[in-house]
């Protein structure tokens, strides 16, 4: 009987551990890990930020909660996202580097969905409003409405949480100092 339970708790230590594991590969696995839930949008051009905040409501009067989970990044930030899948395992998540993302310029931003049980989640199939059309495609439209440009048109890379503004603007110009007049002030 000792032995019983010996080896039942050996295999209860195993699973706890082998669950722990798996949980701590997918959190530093993560293509979307920064949530910045809560962090204001202000850093923003005022365009993108009014155009994110119409988007939310937008979202949000067709009962999809929209969470924004990253905006404007610093070149430290932008290198450490370039770095992921390089230099530091994991899935590539982008190919831009510092100074080549719209992010770095206060044009981009990144969403998620928050379901039903208050997980925010890059679920791009979830249908939480239950209206048979994917949550995270209804809120692609909404943005494309807004004038946002969606990273899950992108022929190269999809990047389906992305959505910029380029004010007609090239990274090569906003690098050279070209920066998008505001239109509402």
């Amino acid at each position: 009987m000792k032995a019983l339970k010996h080896f039942t708790l050996s295999w209860i230590v195993i699973i706890l551990f082998i669950g722990l594991l798996f949980w701590f590969y997918q959190l530093t696995n993560s293509p979307y890990e920064r949530v910045v839930e809560g962090e204001t949008i202000t850093e923003l051009h005022p365009d993108v930020q009014e155009a994110v905040e119409t988007l939310i409501d937008r979202a949000d009067d067709i009962d999809i909660e929209v969470v924004i989970t990253d905006g404007l990044r610093s070149e430290e930030e932008q290198d450490a996202l370039y770095a992921r899948g390089r230099e530091d395992g994991g899935n590539i998540v982008t190919h831009a580097r510092a100074g080549e993302s719209y992010h770095n310029y206060g044009l981009a931003v990144d969403y998620a969905i928050r379901n039903q049980e208050g997980e925010i989640i890059w679920d791009i199939h979830y249908d939480g409003n239950n209206n048979g059309e994917s949550d995270w495609f209804e809120v692609a439209e909404i943005a494309k409405d807004l004038g946002f440009e969606w990273g899950g048109d992108f022929n190269r890379f999809p990047d389906y949480p992305h959505l910029q503004m380029t004010f007609g603007l090239s990274i090569s110009e906003l690098q050279r100092g070209y920066r998008p007049s505001v239109e509402h002030e």
